[in-house]
């Protein structure tokens, strides 16, 4: 079966919510793009994911805060390796245009077996 999509469609949906689409999970990975408009984390919430991600952002504005309360900018094409349990956050996303994400999550380097 072939499976198509848009990484670029931003559909006309709410605004105040963010979208996430599973576009690939097989075991062990997951691929999901993810649209922003303004969205941030909740205050007093962190992220500590069991699992590695590797995040790009194909569109819009993002900035990321990391547990030792440094900043990391994102702009379209930019692209991070988040390493499983390193504390953070989405601190903010832009409106217009949208953030459009693109995360892959698998497990950390340590339970892959080596090459």
């Amino acid at each position: 079966m072939l499976l198509t999509g848009s990484l670029f469609e931003v559909s006309s949906g709410r605004a105040d919510r963010e979208t996430v689409e599973v576009l690939l999970a097989r075991p062990g990975a997951r691929i999901e793009r993810i649209v922003s408009t303004g969205q941030a984390t909740p205050p007093g919430e962190w992220y500590d994911q069991s699992g590695d991600e590797w995040v790009a952002l194909l569109a819009g504005r993002a900035t990321l805060r990391w547990g030792d309360g440094s900043l990391t900018e994102l702009a379209p094409g930019d692209w991070l390796l988040i390493p499983a349990h390193a504390r953070h956050r989405v601190e903010a996303t832009s409106v217009a245009p949208p953030c459009v994400w693109l995360a892959v999550h698998f497990a950390p380097a340590s339970d892959r077996p080596e090459p």
